[in-house]
């Protein structure tokens, strides 16, 4: 491909200043991938990539294993990249538009019963990276928080008088959040701990030991720890408590909406995933419960 079209697809990156590091990363991810595929092509300039070839471009990648929830993420970045050469009059048309992604089944996220997850959080030991710990997956299974979510929190962001949390996720997006006792016990309890540790200037709720912000991967690296500690036959990492706060609120409330809001999912059809979680228990339930739901034994 030409270093001019190389220029346009750069300056394009530099317009997602505005999003996160995570999403621009996506994003010059997903059209390295379309610029290869024009590379081994001989397409020269995107104005001569059309739907045909974009199409072409789908197959290649799903022959490749790639799953349909990518390829739309692949479509996506195409479509605003190519509305970006719209804006800049380097092409007539968006060869992206109309064009869908192959379908493919959704997975159902595991999930811990009640029992597991509390014997997963009812972690003892008064070292402050046990208290540490603890408050942090309590709070976890007690808001439904994303990895980025925990981490990015500060001190500030926690009102106890009433017990709500402000949280920042996906797209900057700000939403309040109830906390239970036993989260605010545990936070409580690493406050006492957290000024021994936490270096002077630090806002962060939740340092390491040497006092700075904690990352994704230790908090990663810690649930793991606990799991094998506590006894747990599977492995866990943070989004299964946040399945499992989602798939444990339905089941109790079957309020949809209210599991929506609490997640901050922008799109109810992402916590619809959880309906089926929850019919999937009952029909286990109905299995081993009804006296009519056994199958014969075969002879």
């Amino acid at each position: 491909m030409q270093s001019t079209e190389t220029l346009l697809l750069e300056a394009f990156l530099k317009t997602l200043h505005h999003l996160s590091v995570h999403t621009c990363n996506a994003y010059q991810r997903d059209l390295s991938y379309l610029q290869d595929y024009c590379d081994k092509n001989e397409i020269e300039r995107w104005s001569d990539l059309n739907g045909r070839l974009l199409r072409g471009f789908v197959a290649a990648r799903h022959r490749q294993g790639i799953g349909g929830r990518s390829l739309q993420r692949n479509l996506s970045a195409i479509r605003a990249f190519f509305r970006y050469l719209l804006d800049q009059g380097k092409v007539k048309n968006n060869p992206a538009e109309g064009i869908t992604a192959p379908k493919t089944s959704r997975k159902l996220p595991k999930v811990l019963d009640v029992d597991q997850t509390t014997q997963l959080v009812e972690i003892e030991g008064n070292n402050n990276l046990a208290v540490r710990d603890k408050a942090m997956l309590e709070l976890i299974y007690s808001s439904g928080l994303r990895l980025s979510e925990l981490v990015s929190l500060d001190i500030n962001d926690i009102d106890f008088n009433d017990r709500i949390l402000t949280v920042t996720g996906k797209g900057k997006k700000t939403r309040s959040i109830p906390v239970g006792q036993h989260a605010i016990e545990a936070i409580k309890n690493w406050l006492k701990n957290r000024r021994s540790i936490a270096a002077g200037e630090e806002q962060a709720l939740f340092v390491s030991n040497r006092g700075k912000r904690i990352s994704p991967r230790s908090v990663q690296q810690r649930l793991k720890q606990w799991a094998v500690k506590q006894g747990l036959p599977t492995h866990v990492h943070p989004h299964m408590l946040r399945h499992s706060f989602a798939s444990h609120m339905l089941e109790s409330s079957g309020d949809l909406r209210a599991v929506q809001e609490l997640l901050g999912h922008t799109d109810i059809s992402t916590t619809q995933v959880y309906t089926h979680l929850d019919f999937q228990h009952l029909a286990q339930v109905y299995d081993k419960a009804h006296p009519r739901a056994h199958r014969k034994k075969s002879d």
